[in-house]
């Protein structure tokens, strides 16, 4: 009797584990990379423009990143630091 009782017990566990199992695997397929946002076209912002001219300086006087540029939209931060990547390609730390 106990040990049926412990069988019931564990396929239900084993039902209960693998249910999730689906229902999250489910979920993170849904789930857009974050890799997406990325992908982004930062090429007509203007910032993009000034990161690109401030990386191939740097790249140019063997500079990492000295220019620690600011900006009040986290849009415009992207699209400087996207172009930075852009003008300075051999940054390690990206």
């Amino acid at each position: 009797m106990r040990v049926r009782m412990n069988l019931r017990q564990c396929v239900w566990i084993l039902a209960m584990v693998l249910g999730s199992g689906v229902v999250g695997a489910a979920r993170v397929s849904a789930t857009p990379l974050p890799q997406a946002s990325q992908d982004q076209d930062y090429s007509k912002n203007k910032n993009y423009q000034v990161g690109v001219n401030d990386g191939k300086d740097d790249k140019a006087h063997n500079k990492d990143h000295s220019r620690k540029r600011k900006f009040k939209k986290d849009d415009d931060q992207k699209a400087y630091e996207a172009g930075y990547q852009i003008g300075h390609p051999s940054d390690p730390q990206r």
